[in-house]
């Protein structure tokens, strides 16, 4: 709410001591010179596209490989699971440099899908999904086998919609961490401003005519970035609340 108000307000305003809440004289000012700084339509594309790509890709290897983690019976399973839970202890600029040098030795460096690709998967997403599916009866499934109906089949028509509120749960997670993401994608695109997403554009806010009183320009660029995540909590905001809930009885 405050970082809504402080766009509206005047340089004055925004400087006052004490701070006021309410501004006397509502401007939209700020968001016109936003539009002036940085090129907000591309930039909300690019980190639309970012997002919604990366999170349908994290959805679908989440959930085929909690599907193998939670029902099939492999070698060597536990140790794999073991390992990958391991992964989520590594901190990420631990791993900056490796998928950096990845990420450029087969030239997708300063592209959308250098930033897209190898966030593809997510150890906690098949965490997630494979101690929900575990929930999923094994008699549903066999029945469905026994019925003639394929792997891919049981998981989309039985188990996705026995875990819809993790499903939603996760997205929710995935989208709104990479609408947020700034180091990985400020790597990887090395300067290509066509392609920066919106947080990386609304960083040159800060330094816009430095020296001057910004504070509502960068309210109003915050204001604009946090509305498609906040836009899509409140449609997912009952499964989001499901899931905590299911878990808690889970656990």
């Amino acid at each position: 709410m405050w970082m809504v108000l402080s766009s509206l307000k005047t340089p004055a305003e925004s400087m006052q001591v004490p701070p006021v809440w309410i501004p006397l004289t509502p401007s939209l000012d700020a968001y016109e010179k936003v539009s002036g700084v940085v090129n907000v339509g591309r930039s909300m594309w690019n980190s639309l596209v970012i997002a919604s790509i990366t999170t349908a890709g994290i959805l679908l290897t989440s959930m085929m490989a909690g599907y193998a983690f939670a029902k099939y019976h492999f070698p060597a399973k536990s140790l794999l699971f073991s390992l990958l839970i391991a992964t989520m202890f590594l901190p990420p600029i631990v791993t900056l440099i490796p998928l950096y040098r990845l990420v450029g030795s087969i030239g997708l460096n300063a592209s959308l899908a250098g930033i897209i690709v190898p966030n593809l998967a997510n150890a906690f997403g098949i965490f997630l999904m494979r101690q929900f599916i575990s929930g999923v009866p094994d008699e549903l499934i066999d029945a469905a086998r026994m019925d003639g109906a394929s792997e891919f089949l049981i998981l989309y028509k039985i188990v996705a919609p026995s875990i819809a509120p993790a499903i939603a749960a996760l997205a929710l997670f995935a989208f709104v961490y990479h609408w947020n993401s700034y180091l990985w994608p400020l790597t990887v695109l090395q300067g290509n401003a066509d392609a920066y997403p919106i947080v990386i554009s609304l960083s040159r806010l800060l330094s816009y005519n430095r020296g001057a009183v910004n504070t509502g320009l960068v309210m109003a660029g915050a204001t604009l970035a946090v509305l498609p995540p906040l836009i899509l909590f409140v449609f997912l905001q009952r499964f989001f609340v499901d899931s905590i809930v299911g878990s808690a009885i889970k656990g």
